[in-house]
């Protein structure tokens, strides 16, 4: 395992990351993009305790398990300036008005400093696959060739998949990664409210087991 300071939030507070592996496909798992979603980061700290203990994987791995950190540290779903991360990205259909005043998209597209370290990484990394850790209603929000994972993680936990979230997401990263770039990026929505004890005992072997199909990727 190697750590690293992915970038600085808006706070400057630094962001931790970790890499696993040394061959095979990339992949990229980030936890934590809404601040109140602490499924997600659960979920991401309980990968990061058992790659820690082994990993087996045939995949490069990089792991933010709290890419949000300002959010988190203050229970919030926007970051430390006040900004929706997954509705600041560059994509398309960026849109300085926001469809609804929980989603603030930032005074342009990627001011964010988190937001401007992710691109860059997705620019000089471009992993094969990104899996984004949220919750919400149980969903597996697939953006991009990223089926197979999708579909054995649903296998696992019963969770539907969909290509549509439901309502307008611009700046987000499934579309930014996922549809206008070719990186396959599935965006996990845990059930909101579930216990962390539930989250770890679902969530991690159904994550493991999607990760295992990532690893046939070129």
């Amino acid at each position: 395992m190697d750590s690293f300071v992915f970038a600085e939030t808006a706070n400057g507070l630094a962001i931790p990351a970790f890499k696993f592996g040394d061959s095979g496909p990339k992949v990229l798992i980030i936890g934590g993009v809404h601040g109140n979603e602490p499924e997600g980061v659960v979920a991401s700290f309980g990968l990061l305790k058992n790659f820690v203990r082994e990993f087996s994987l045939r995949i490069k791995l990089t792991l933010i398990p709290s890419f949000n950190l300002d959010g988190i540290l203050a229970s919030s779903r926007l970051n430390g300036n006040g900004v929706d991360l997954n509705r600041n990205l560059p994509t398309e259909d960026w849109n300085p008005q926001a469809f609804d005043p929980k989603y603030p998209p930032g005074p342009n597209a990627g001011s964010e400093p988190e937001n401007q370290a992710l691109v860059k990484f997705l620019e000089n990394e471009k992993p094969t696959f990104v899996l984004s850790l949220h919750s919400w209603h149980p969903l597996l929000n697939v953006n991009g060739d990223c089926l197979l994972e999708a579909q054995e993680i649903s296998r696992l936990t019963g969770y539907e998949i969909k290509e549509e979230i439901g309502y307008p997401t611009p700046g987000c990263l499934g579309t930014y990664a996922g549809l206008e770039r070719d990186l396959p990026t599935l965006t996990y929505e845990i059930q909101r409210g579930l216990p962390p004890s539930e989250t770890l005992r679902i969530h991690i072997p159904a994550i493991l087991a999607g990760l295992r199909k990532s690893e046939g990727r070129s």
